[in-house]
């Protein structure tokens, strides 16, 4: 069974239909005149559930061949049917998202100077209308162009990067009777924070807005030009993976660039992995796959909320061996292992995910240009 354009199922044809495609073609109707080729159909359909197991039952050998005859059916004059321009326009650059997407990192490194310039009191107010000023230039990156869409999971987000800045320090101060202070915007404090790795996530705001405009770009090319469904997956699945493999190289290279300026340790694993989950999250969320995302950085989170958690656990009397798993990843590994392995496996995950969603036709299916 296949759903239908009203969200019900669309019946599997019996063997007394004469005419299995008719019902078809009436439940998709809307479909198939608004479509200017067979593949827009193709992907209308893959996104309604229908398969090329279902397209068997209508005596077809997959999607692509249904899609065929049902545009065929459909006459091509009349009002109904306007004359199509280029039916999946490719994303185009535009200097509003060009522009705002370096925001983020502009701000974020201004805010650092300050830091390094301001002492007690006002280091603090510098810190809180840094933080202010980077969310609100992130929220304006993220409202226009290519990772613009609904809004993701703000609380897990928001707690990845609070981990980024301020977990690691944390962590060693729990495992070793702490905390005695409160962060004071410094890598050399009694609460060590990472600017460095802070930094390069701002600054890979741009190249993360970059990567996604070459992959709706490309994959618009590739839904235009491609005969069928598993000719687009072919085509799409080395541009997805180029793509993100493209961001970590420039995530990669903003690290080694930040932690040079600022004098600190890069934190490559847990930056790295945490820009990676951040990417693949955005993805899913501009291409309405949302679900997994939030699932998937509710995960991490609480991960990483569990390690700073059981070591403060083990405090109480006859607890101890609550903190063990931690202090045993910590002396292995440091630190760094445990965002390093939460965001790293949420990443993994996502990856997958995207594998398997973001190659598919239907996924690129424009609703809207938001560029």
């Amino acid at each position: 069974m296949a759903r239908g354009a009203d969200g019900g199922r669309a019946p599997a044809p019996g063997p007394g239909v004469v005419d299995p495609v008719k019902a078809l073609l009436h439940r998709h109707r809307d479909l198939c005149e608004r479509a200017v080729d067979p593949l827009e159909i193709a992907a209308g359909l893959e996104a309604e559930g229908i398969t090329d197991r279902t397209a068997a039952r209508f005596r077809h050998r997959d999607v692509f061949s249904l899609a065929e005859e049902l545009y065929a059916r459909v006459p091509r004059t009349g009002a109904s049917r306007p004359e199509p321009e280029p039916p999946l326009p490719v994303p185009r650059i535009r200097a509003r998202w060009a522009l705002s997407a370096p925001l983020p990192g502009a701000v974020a490194a201004a805010t650092i100077a300050a830091l390094r310039l301001t002492q007690g009191h006002p280091r603090l107010l510098v810190a809180v209308a840094g933080l202010l000023a980077v969310a609100l230039a992130v929220r304006a990156a993220l409202r226009t162009g290519p990772l613009a869409g609904p809004p993701g999971p703000r609380a897990w987000t928001l707690w990845l990067l609070g981990y980024a800045l301020f977990g690691d320090g944390l962590l060693h101060n729990v495992l070793t009777g702490g905390p005695d202070t409160l962060p004071d915007g410094t890598p050399d404090g009694g609460w060590p924070t990472a600017l460095a790795p802070a930094l390069a996530l701002a600054l890979a705001v741009a190249p993360a807005a970059w990567c996604a405009h070459l992959l709706a770009a490309g994959a618009r090319r590739r839904l235009a030009g491609s005969r069928g469904l598993e000719d687009f997956t072919a085509a799409v699945r080395p541009l997805l993976y180029g793509t993100f493999t493209l961001f970590l190289g420039a995530l990669a290279a903003l690290l080694a660039l930040c932690g040079a300026v600022l004098g600190e340790p890069a934190a490559r694993p847990q930056a790295l992995t945490l820009g990676a989950l951040l990417l693949l999250a955005r993805l899913l969320t501009v291409h309405r796959h949302r679900r997994a995302p939030a699932l998937v950085q509710a995960a991490a989170a609480v991960t990483e909320a569990a390690a700073l958690a059981l070591p403060l656990a083990g405090r109480l009397p006859h607890c101890g061996f609550l903190a063990t798993p931690v202090r045993m990843l910590v002396d292995t590994w440091g630190e760094a292992a445990v965002p390093a392995l939460a965001c790293g496996i949420a990443a993994l995950t996502l990856l997958l995910h995207v594998g398997r969603t973001l190659t598919r036709a239907s996924a690129h299916a424009p609703v809207a240009d938001p560029e």
